[in-house]
């Protein structure tokens, strides 16, 4: 049809997000792809309790989706229908991926906390929230590290 504007393909709509990222450091649009292909355990700080909040949303989001969302708040004992962990040390299994849901300016201890993690998993700050000193850190250790992007609306991109 004349005007209609031709659909983008999953790639071009992630570089779109990327652009109102604010980390230039963040991973290609292809590799976030292979990244959400790759993960399944997602364990996730600061999970919140109040179903309104995007802290409740996303993650309830990705466990619909399929992933093993393993809840982490000190102050939760059960979270989408699991147990809650206190904090990231205390989950006993490994994880694939760290996403977190903390301001800004108390995100990087938990960072730091997540690179103590066995293996290497990677390293999610929803929008809006970084950790650049500590987040330099980890992708020198080998750590794929997202910042300031939110995971939902790139997993929706890729969808379509």
């Amino acid at each position: 049809m004349p005007g209609m504007l031709a659909p983008m393909d999953p790639m071009t709509r992630i570089s779109h997000l990327l652009t109102n990222s604010s980390d230039p450091g963040n991973p290609s649009p292809e590799e976030l792809s292979q990244l959400l292909d790759d993960v399944q355990h997602i364990a996730v700080v600061g999970l919140s309790r109040d179903p309104e909040k995007a802290a409740r949303r996303v993650p309830s989001y990705m466990a619909a989706k399929g992933y093993d969302v393993i809840p982490v708040n000190p102050n939760a004992t059960r979270l989408l229908g699991r147990s809650v962990y206190p904090s990231l040390m205390d989950v006993p299994d490994a994880v694939d991926m760290v996403m977190f849901f903390r301001p800004s300016h108390l995100v990087g201890p938990f960072v730091e906390e997540a690179m103590k993690r066995p293996g290497t998993p990677a390293l999610w700050l929803q929008q809006g929230i970084r950790a650049d000193p500590e987040i330099e850190v980890a992708r020198k250790k080998g750590h794929v590290c997202v910042q300031d992007l939110c995971i939902f609306r790139v997993h929706r991109a890729l969808e379509g």
